[in-house]
């Protein structure tokens, strides 16, 4: 199994579960409008500027292939290759240390394609997928 920071982030997007390692958060801020990029992939829902920087917002339904029509209502912005990027979520569920989460292979999951997927956690009675950010975002923003 991989090596996880301290603490996850967990989040929901539509009807799935999700998290990030705590540590590439930089901060979780209110949904803003976005300036469109044209020509962009569906995925990025534009530019939006957090404190005099301009950051790439993504739909974290798009990314996660869930069908949902809204934008999350809540923006979580990701440390990722010196730079930050913002993905809607639709809650901030909680942040669990590590050492409380039960972590298993990545294997059939449904509708999630698993590349994207780091493990499957369980904590509480609620599973949830821990992401790959890179994986995630380096298709999209890559340049």
């Amino acid at each position: 199994m991989d090596n996880f920071s301290a603490r996850l982030l967990v989040f929901r997007v539509a009807d799935a579960m999700a998290a990030v390692e705590a540590t590439t958060v930089r901060e979780i801020i209110s949904s803003q409008a976005a300036t469109r990029i044209p020509g962009a992939p569906p995925a990025v829902q534009g530019l939006i500027n957090v404190r005099g920087e301009l950051v790439t917002l993504l739909r974290g339904h798009v990314l996660l292939g869930r069908s949902n029509a809204a934008d999350g209502e809540t923006v979580v912005l990701i440390r990722w290759g010196g730079a930050s990027v913002a993905i809607t979520v639709d809650e901030v569920v909680d942040l669990i240390p590590t050492s409380e989460v039960e972590l298993t292979t990545r294997d059939d999951l449904p509708g999630i394609d698993p590349k994207l997927v780091r493990a499957v956690g369980l904590h509480a009675g609620r599973s949830f997928l821990v992401l790959d950010i890179d994986a995630l975002l380096r298709p999209l923003l890559a340049a």
